[in-house]
């Protein structure tokens, strides 16, 4: 039987960024589901099964910390990669308060992103 893909959401209001992140995601084989604002990720369809989020911090609306806090909140123990491009240690502070499997400051190389991913899923 074949492993299904492992589903990793992608939060960030740069689409550009959002949509090469879910092209670099799908050639490593995994399913990206790509969502623009931390509202869009919280309003999604409740069946979609998600493995991993990869979280942008300064979003507009609601923060990716913010996010985090509030998924913590509600018990959810998905995994969780902070990647930004405002690089202050209070933000990283934050961030590792939350519980994030990485902090990735923007522009990572994709072998690194890829790499956290792995390991907030144990692969």
């Amino acid at each position: 039987m074949e492993n299904p893909r492992r589903t990793v959401a992608v939060v960030d209001d740069d689409t550009s960024l959002r949509r090469s992140l879910g092209r670099l995601l799908n050639a490593y084989g995994f399913q990206a589901n790509e969502y623009a604002s931390a509202e869009a990720f919280l309003s999604r369809d409740p069946k979609t099964t998600i493995d991993c989020l990869v979280l942008d911090i300064d979003l507009g609306g609601m923060s990716g910390i913010d996010l985090q806090r509030r998924l913590t909140a509600e018990g959810t123990t998905l995994p969780v990669i902070f990647i930004t491009a405002l690089e202050t240690g209070s933000a990283k502070a934050q961030a590792e308060k939350a519980g994030c499997v990485a902090y990735l400051q923007k522009q990572f190389s994709g072998a690194t992103l890829i790499a956290a991913i792995n390991k907030a899923l144990g692969l």
